[in-house]
């Protein structure tokens, strides 16, 4: 199988999604690609990679607007390689919401752009009520609360499924 030059882009509010992309860059390097990891507010040259990976956290319900502002400006270069687009949510913690065909945020990107990725995937996030500011903190338990999540102010729970995101790497890099 062929290495690539692959670009990790990701838009994190709270870590989590960039945590998962330094996970999935080391996956990607120990079957020797050569990955480099970049947050959307930094991306470099598109030109120079062959593959590009780009994962969005959720935040108030929606994907960041820089998220569809790099699609828009980068379109045509990403068309013409292999890519992937992974959004980090909540929700994705439910068996039956965590597949890019029942995950509601997912299905939003999809109506919201016509890019379409080689490879689409959900990822569940996590909650870490204490490292949130007051107002997260509260607007994500009252989201928890309607959803039937945990609310407990001092729950700190990683739903990230790491074998899944190991299986994606491995599912990018055959690409």
């Amino acid at each position: 199988m062929l290495v690539s030059n692959i670009l990790i882009i990701y838009s994190s509010v709270h870590g989590q999604t960039r945590k998962i992309c330094e996970y999935l860059k080391q996956q990607l390097e120990t079957v020797g690609n050569t990955v480099t990891a970049s947050s959307i507010d930094d991306v470099p040259d598109l030109v120079v990679f062959d593959k590009v990976i780009l994962g969005a956290s959720i935040r108030n319900g929606k994907h960041h607007p820089s998220v569809y502002e790099f699609i828009s400006n980068n379109r045509v270069m990403l068309e013409q390689k292999v890519t992937s687009f992974f959004s980090v949510n909540l929700v994705a913690r439910k068996p039956a919401k965590n597949t890019v065909e029942t995950n509601p945020y997912t299905r939003a990107f999809l109506e919201k752009t016509d890019w379409r990725p080689t490879l689409l995937k959900v990822v569940a996030g996590n909650i870490d009520y204490q490292g949130y500011g007051a107002m997260d903190r509260n607007i994500i338990r009252f989201i928890m609360w309607i959803t039937k999540g945990p609310t407990d102010a001092n729950t700190k729970i990683e739903y990230t499924d790491w074998t899944k995101v190991e299986t994606y790497a491995q599912e990018f890099h055959a690409l």
